[in-house]
C-alpha cells in the first residue's frame, strides 16, 4: 500500500514539474504510455494458473497472486467455496479483507464505515458463492465490484456525507535528492488523500485500485466494466486531476 501511495506521489510530482504548461492550458509534454503502461507500475499483478471446478469454467480460473503456489491455492480454496465449504470461504475472508477494507477506507474515508461496508461485501459474497464464475480475473476483482457497488449505492442513498477524516495513513514524507525533492516535500499523503476524494468517481476508484490495491489494469478494467485503453485513459485523467488539485504552494 505504502509503497502504492509513493508512486502515485511521485507520478503527481513529475506532472506538476514537467507538466506546468499542460496544467496551464499548454501542450502535453508526458505521454498517455508511459502513465499507463503496467510495465512502469510497481504492484503490478502476475498471471493466474488454471484451477479445477465442475463448472465448465475451469479454463478461466486466475489470481494474481505473484507466488504460484498461493495462486493454486486461492483458486481451490474458491472452488471450494462455491460449492458450499465455509472453512474455505473464512480463508478467502482472511486473505482479502484487508484489501476490501482498505479500497473501502480510500473511497470513503471513513474507519467505520468502510468496516459496515466490508462485512456487507462479504456477507454478499458469500451469499452468492455458488453464482461466482470464473470470468478471467482475480476473485478479489469480483469482491472489489461488490464493494464499489456498496458503496457508490450507500452515497447515492445519501445516507451519509463523505467524511473526511484526520486518521493517521502511516504518511512518508522523506525525500530524495533530485529536482523532485520541494515538490514531493509538500505533497504529504494527508494532501494527496484529500485530492483524491474531489476526483470524480470513476477517475478516484481507478487509482485507488491500481495504485493503493496494486491492481492490474485489466483486473481493474473488470471491477469498472471499462476496456483496458479506457483505465489506461482514467488512470492518465485522474493522476493529472489530483495535480491541478494540489495547493498553489506546491504547484508553483
Amino acid at each position: 500500500m505504502e509503497r502504492g501511495l509513493d508512486a502515485l506521489r511521485d507520478w503527481v510530482a513529475r506532472l506538476i514539474l514537467v507538466e506546468q504548461p499542460l496544467l496551464a492550458g499548454g501542450t502535453q509534454i508526458l505521454s498517455t504510455e508511459a502513465l499507463a503502461d503496467d510495465s512502469h507500475h510497481p504492484l503490478s499483478g502476475g498471471a493466474g494458473s488454471p484451477g479445477g471446478g465442475t463448472y465448465g469454467d475451469a479454463d478461466l480460473a486466475t489470481s494474481s497472486e505473484e507466488n504460484e503456489a498461493e495462486r493454486t491455492r486461492l483458486i481451490a480454496l474458491v472452488e471450494l467455496a462455491r460449492k458450499g465449504d465455509a472453512d474455505a470461504f473464512g480463508l478467502l475472508y482472511d486473505h482479502y479483507q484487508s484489501s476490501v477494507y482498505r479500497f473501502l477506507f480510500y473511497r470513503t474515508r471513513s474507519s467505520t464505515l468502510a468496516e459496515d461496508l466490508t462485512s456487507e461485501t462479504f456477507f454478499r459474497a458469500l451469499r452468492s458463492m455458488t453464482n461466482f464464475r470464473w470470468q478471467g480475473k482475480d476473485f478479489g476483482a469480483w469482491l472489489m465490484t461488490i464493494a464499489r457497488n456498496l458503496a457508490t449505492d450507500h452515497f447515492k442513498a445519501g445516507r451519509t456525507r463523505l467524511e473526511m477524516t484526520t486518521e493517521d495513513m502511516g504518511a512518508h514524507d522523506d525525500t530524495t535528492e533530485g529536482p523532485e525533492m520541494t515538490v514531493l516535500a509538500g505533497l504529504t499523503n494527508e494532501i494527496l488523500l484529500k485530492a483524491l476524494t474531489e476526483l470524480p468517481d470513476e477517475q478516484r476508484d481507478c487509482l485507488v485500485m491500481r495504485f493503493l490495491q496494486g491492481m492490474s489494469i485489466a483486473e481493474t478494467a473488470a471491477v469498472l466494466g471499462r476496456s483496458d485503453g479506457a483505465v489506461k485513459q482514467l488512470q492518465l485523467r485522474g493522476v493529472r486531476n489530483l495535480a491541478k488539485l494540489m495547493p498553489d504552494g506546491i504547484r508553483g
